[in-house]
């Protein structure tokens, strides 16, 4: 992050060209290029697009690892476009980058907001500036006419649909440790709201209700410490795969048993494929997808050079039963290796 803020830095004090080497960093502010045909606004016109995208690090979770790589891919050099990248799960760090973008000129800007609110005044500056800006993973609490539109995942409807699956597997209490992702993000939000509402209907019981900011070993630690405690619990529901992953550990080194037919069921989401194999091996129950890939839908929608029908453009997901999951589910949806 020390180089991060190099960089903004450098924004801040007029620096009006971005690049590792001029701002003397590595802060993954970068311009990417890869391969791919060439678009046809690109061929067309002659000119390079520049497209500066705010977002969260790859190493957030392989869901933003593979999201990263597909930004990558998409926005190449070969595609027509000159691609800028900042990443940081800190909002103020976000909007100081998305201002640099801005300050240097590039004719669309996409974000990824770590948090859903604090962006009003940043995209209104860019609009003022005749830059447009694309929202995609995940909604933000803006005025419709400061972007063209977001393509983002129904986090409300993942949360719903995980929920409804606990529900449907009967059980005769429900004791869940709950373990969020990075708070006031639209996945936090989405995947906590419909489990909160249970908590407040008394149907389920909050043993732990607490962020390890999508990160594995502080899911670790808090399953840790409720086992320590003695605390009951035969829920763990987890708004990642790797904070899953982590909370699976503490339940191995303590010799709890879990998954299908074990005493803890096991709950993630992004369906990452080493995920979706723990589901086929029947050590964690459930799986909610959320899909990565919006970058060629908004290459699409650049090239066209036409508002699209609807502001709200939602990715199509599912979810995966450890009971029902297949090779070919995991070959077909899985993210990764």
């Amino acid at each position: 992050m020390k180089k991060f803020r190099k960089y903004l830095c450098a924004v801040l004090t007029g620096a009006m060209m971005f690049s590792m080497a001029a701002c003397g960093s590595d802060n993954k502010s970068t311009t990417a290029a890869s391969g791919g045909a060439a678009t046809e606004a690109a061929t067309t016109s002659g000119k390079v697009i520049k497209v500066g995208v705010v977002n969260n690090p790859p190493s957030e979770s392989g869901y933003r690892e593979a999201n990263v790589k597909d930004m990558e891919k998409v926005f190449s050099k070969d595609n027509g476009y000159e691609l800028k990248t900042a990443y940081s799960l800190k909002n103020d760090e976000q909007l100081q980058a998305a201002q640099g973008f801005i300050t240097e000129g590039v004719d669309y800007l996409l974000v990824s907001a770590a948090e859903t609110t604090g962006w009003d005044e940043v995209l209104k500056k860019a609009k003022e500036a005749g830059v447009k800006v694309y929202i995609f993973d995940r909604k933000i609490d803006v005025s419709e006419d400061l972007y063209e539109a977001m393509v983002v995942s129904d986090m409300a409807k993942e949360g719903d649909a995980a929920v409804q699956w606990l529900l449907d597997q009967n059980l005769p209490e429900y004791n869940v440790i709950h373990i969020q992702g990075a708070m006031a993000s639209d996945a936090q939000i989405g995947r906590t709201g419909a489990l909160d509402k249970q908590f407040e209907s008394g149907k389920m019981k909050k043993v732990v209700q607490q962020t390890a900011t999508w990160d594995e070993a502080e899911a670790k630690k808090i399953v840790e410490s409720v086992i320590n405690s003695g605390e009951d619990f035969n829920v763990i529901y987890a708004e990642n795969d790797g904070m899953a992953k982590g909370a699976v550990a503490a339940l191995d080194e303590a010799g709890i048993t879990h998954g299908v037919d074990g005493k803890v069921i096991v709950m993630g989401f992004d369906c990452n494929k080493w995920a979706l194999r723990e589901l086929l091996a029947k050590k964690w129950n459930y799986d909610g997808q959320c899909s990565p890939f919006q970058a060629q839908i908004i290459s699409d929608l650049i090239k066209s050079g036409k508002a699209p029908e609807s502001k709200i453009i939602i990715n199509e997901e599912k979810f995966f039963d450890a009971k029902t999951i297949t090779q070919e589910d995991i070959d077909t949806y899985g993210l990764g290796d």
